[in-house]
């Protein structure tokens, strides 16, 4: 007999369920999780809210447990992936296992781009590679770019580099490549002028938009640098994109979200498509939870 049928899976720094007075940090999260765990309890679904590291949990109390706010797993990576390799046998993981493992490393973008999808281009030096970032400034002719690794999240390590500042940034990207994989790709002035355009699909069909905004001065749109978000109506154009993107996942998604931008040449390109711990801003679109409920309850 299962205790609960879903557990909403976080990490170790957002297990409260309150938040201090001017956390909003923690209460954004809270918002979330409650909007999503009401409409599972109106389906009749018991859902509770779990640190996924936690070792004194039994995974086969649930009928299935929700990526939520795991957003410490690329900061303890091999912990994370010897834990999936133990969830996964005890219970159903929401995104699956094989979806988890594939998003996680950036190398996914080269997929989705042979599967036709556009995505900003991308270079990618192994751990251990000696390649130089103005080499491969010189090679792929880009001015400015991006750097960051290819397991990551909330933008951690990720600089803006130029030809300029190639060399003296060469210590830092040769120190992170002895720890790890890198990628580079070129700098995309839309989002400091715009945005990034984020879209929330769930069982492949497009749910809702926010748009996230950069602070003066910045490239991250992350609210952990100070980034803010808005209300934002996509175009057909943007909701296809999305769509197309969740698409050519196998298996589809149950939920995910498509992070994209007006590329260089003004054309739409996937930043990234998130289907392990995606914020999706459920607390600007409520109705959007009932979607949520609605695919968990097929995938159940």
């Amino acid at each position: 007999m299962h205790a609960f049928d879903v557990a909403l899976l976080t990490d170790r720094r957002y297990t409260a369920n309150t938040a201090a007075e001017g956390d909003w940090y923690l209460q954004n999260i809270l918002d979330d999780d409650r909007l999503l765990q009401e409409a599972l309890a109106r389906r009749g679904l018991a859902s509770l809210r779990v640190d996924w590291a936690d070792p004194e949990i039994d995974w086969s109390r649930f009928r299935c447990a929700v990526f939520r706010s795991t957003w410490d797993y690329h900061e303890r990576f091999a912990e994370f992936s010897a834990w999936l390799g133990r969830a996964e046998l005890a219970t159903r993981l929401c995104n699956p296992a094989s979806t988890v493992r594939w998003n996680a490393d950036k190398h996914y973008l080269a997929d989705l781009a042979d599967r036709g999808v556009p995505v900003l281009p991308s270079r990618y030096l192994e751990r251990g590679s000696t390649r130089t970032l103005a080499g491969v400034l010189e090679e792929t002719g880009w001015d400015d770019a991006v750097i960051k690794p290819c397991v990551s999240g909330a933008a951690r390590d990720t600089y803006r580099v130029n030809r300029e500042s190639a060399v003296e940034c060469q210590p830092l990207l040769t120190a992170l490549l002895t720890q790890e994989s890198m990628m580079v790709q070129p700098y995309q002035a839309d989002i400091a002028r715009t945005g990034e355009d984020t879209l929330m699909v769930f069982g492949g069909r497009y749910s809702h938009a926010v748009r996230k905004v950069p602070k003066p001065g910045d490239f991250r749109v992350q609210d952990d640098h100070g980034g803010t978000v808005h209300e934002y109506r996509p175009t057909d154009e943007q909701i296809a994109l999305a769509e197309r993107a969740s698409a050519v996942c196998q298996p589809l998604p149950v939920y995910g979200r498509v992070d994209m931008v007006r590329d260089n040449d003004g054309r739409l390109a996937v930043m990234e498509l998130e289907l392990i711990e995606p914020e999706l801003w459920l607390r600007y679109h409520p109705k959007a939870a009932e979607r949520f409920a609605e695919c968990l309850i097929a995938l159940l």
